[in-house]
């Protein structure tokens, strides 16, 4: 089971991005605390995408290499009985 990943910090950064446009300042400013658990979620975000990928990845690899069944019709004949 993969562990959840505490997006509350992206939440309250697009909030404070949001207050600074809607009041038109220039800059947006945060705390270092926030600004380390911003980089936190993000890194563990880019790290499960990651992990995500490579077991995608090497599922699709192994079923390329699973036995390979093929099934032809030759459409058969009709004949005509009287």
């Amino acid at each position: 089971m993969q562990k959840q990943i505490n997006t509350s910090p992206i939440t309250q950064f697009a909030q404070l991005l949001r207050a600074t446009e809607l009041s038109q300042q220039k800059e947006v400013k945060i705390p270092i605390h926030q600004a380390r658990l911003l980089n936190l979620v993000l890194t563990e975000m880019l790290d499960q995408l990651h992990q995500d990928y490579t077991l995608l990845l090497e599922t699709l690899q192994q079923k390329d290499n699973a036995e390979v069944i093929t099934v032809q019709f030759d459409g058969g004949s009709f004949s005509d009985k009287e």
